[in-house]
């Protein structure tokens, strides 16, 4: 069952690289969606991690809201 859930669980990760267009903007390439995210991961841990955190809470609560507003006009 764990596995089941950390499967679903990575899936919907992979699915928010997708979602924010990563893989487009990489040409799909992994060293450069690694390499991205690494620089993110840092930037997460630096001086101003909280302010950065915040930051990028705000702008993916606005993304999904504004998905979810788009797909209710459907």
């Amino acid at each position: 069952m764990q596995r089941r859930e950390r499967t679903r669980h990575l899936i919907e990760l992979g699915g928010l690289v997708q979602k924010a267009g990563l893989v487009e903007l990489t040409g799909d390439d992994r060293a450069t969606l690694y390499g991205a995210l690494l620089d993110l991961a840092g930037r997460g841990r630096g001086d101003d991690s909280g302010d950065m955190l915040a930051l990028w809470k705000r702008r993916g609560k606005r993304a999904f809201d504004a998905e979810a507003e788009g797909s209710e006009a459907q």
